[in-house]
């Protein structure tokens, strides 16, 4: 039986203009954040595999960061998608703006998250398990900034869950310095996004928004150098415990000086520069993955 559609939806224009706007929902024109989910990623696929990580299973989570930080920005515009307008840096955004209907953002969360979970269903049982957390943090976190002043901490906890996922898939155990790894990125995570929530701060006050930046208030910068330290206490510990040679920790002193010229950003707390720590951020995170990645090269070289 052929369907007739109705000439709008047969012209390439239309179906153009589409994706663009889904592309723009899923946040695809600002990869910054992939990059933040990603390293993390890399970090521990690389130490549960010795340096070498099985090619499937590297697609299948480089794959899996794309589509689950798209699936968590549609999410996210969906949950704001009546308070965005009231906040000057979001008032363009896909939903808040009418191009795209409401629905339509839920369908499409809905078809990213079945295909992250046909991917996740190449790999072990415990990885899949582990999947279902990942997806609940996700669709949970939108929605915590009405209720505490902590949604950075759930942000760092979904970013992060990667991590023990990543050594399952590899090992098929979490071992203890997943966990390490993973409160390392969860502290690492509730820091930069602080410095992102410190660009909307005002706005979010008068709109009632939660954040860490409006709990910190004066001790923002504070709290930020502190959740920077702590994480890299926990990446040496991490370092300590697998003994990893001098490249990791070359690579965790150019992140503490990458922390170190995000602090200067934010000295004054202006919302420009605030963002500009924010983005820093991927910085942070691919020195670090270099010298997790040059110790395991080096290493295979001698060998």
């Amino acid at each position: 039986m052929k369907i007739d559609l109705p000439p709008q939806y047969r012209r390439w224009e239309y179906w153009e203009r589409r994706l663009y706007l889904y592309a723009r929902l899923m946040r695809l024109d600002r990869p910054v954040g992939i990059y933040l989910l990603l390293w993390p990623t890399l970090w521990a696929l690389w130490i549960a595999a010795d340096g070498v990580p099985d090619p499937l299973i590297l697609v299948v989570f480089v794959l899996g960061v794309i589509l689950m930080r798209s699936a968590g920005c549609v999410i996210n515009d969906y949950a704001d998608r009546k308070i965005d307008g009231k906040v000057e840096r979001t008032r363009d955004r896909v939903l808040v703006a009418g191009y795209l209907p409401a629905k339509e953002a839920l369908v499409l969360f809905a078809v990213l998250c079945a295909v992250a979970f046909l991917l996740v269903l190449l790999m072990n049982g415990l990885t899949i398990m582990l999947s279902f957390v990942g997806v609940l943090l996700a669709a949970i976190y939108p929605f915590m900034k009405r209720w505490t002043y902590l949604p950075q901490v759930v942000l760092g906890m979904a970013f992060a869950w990667a991590i023990p996922m990543a050594f399952a898939a590899q090992t098929g155990e979490i071992p203890q310095v997943a966990w390490l790894l993973y409160i390392a990125t969860v502290l690492w995570a509730t820091a930069y996004d602080t410095m992102y929530a410190m660009v909307d701060r005002k706005d979010d006050q008068l709109i009632g928004v939660k954040s860490t930046a409006i709990l910190f208030g004066s001790a923002d910068r504070l709290m930020i150098g502190m959740l920077q330290l702590l994480a890299l206490i926990v990446m040496l510990l991490v370092g300590n415990q697998l003994e990893l040679g001098e490249f990791y920790f070359i690579g965790i002193s150019l992140a503490a000086i990458f922390a170190i010229y995000q602090q200067v950003l934010i000295s004054k707390r202006h919302p420009r520069n605030c963002f500009k720590a924010f983005l820093n951020n991927n910085w942070f995170g691919a020195a670090i993955f270099g010298g997790i990645l040059l110790h395991y090269a080096a290493s295979s070289y001698c060998i």
